[in-house]
């Protein structure tokens, strides 16, 4: 990881408008669990249906619905049984999301060197490709949603 000199462009900027983009994106985060706390995902139907699960392939976000709705609830087991994926996405996510927003908040540019952003795109890719095949096979079926 490497941290640059502050931006020229952001760090001109007044506070309040650098930390527009962190709020907005962390507003429709929290608009989006609030909406699935509300509406229970786990009643067929309730938020439509997943065309890859109509035809019996759980893709990797499979159960990510149902998963953010117990999340929402605190029953994290029951989330992770959902989607074990998510369910550890979850702290990356808000660890990003705070990283981003305490680098907006101070006007220093933060971003991770190519060679981090590659390796962690791969690594993502890889991590999902064998999740969804890992969940659609019998070994796998306990990761299953």
């Amino acid at each position: 990881m490497t941290i640059t000199a502050p931006s020229e462009r952001v760090g001109e900027q007044p506070r309040w408008r650098r930390m527009v983009p962190p709020v907005l994106v962390a507003g429709g985060l929290g608009a989006a669990v609030l909406a699935l706390r509300l509406r229970d995902p786990h009643v067929q139907g309730s938020w439509g249906g997943c065309p890859l699960a109509a035809v019996g392939i759980d893709c990797p976000g499979c159960g990510g619905l149902r998963a953010v709705n117990d999340l929402a609830h605190a029953r994290v087991l029951e989330a992770a049984s959902s989607n074990l994926l998510l369910v550890a996405a979850v702290p990356v996510v808000v660890w990003l999301l705070l990283r981003w927003s305490a680098s907006r908040w101070t006007g220093r540019h933060w971003q991770l060197s190519q060679r981090w952003q590659y390796g962690a795109a791969v690594a993502l890719g890889a991590l999902v490709v064998v999740f969804t095949v890992l969940r659609n096979t019998p070994a796998g079926a306990w990761l299953a949603p």
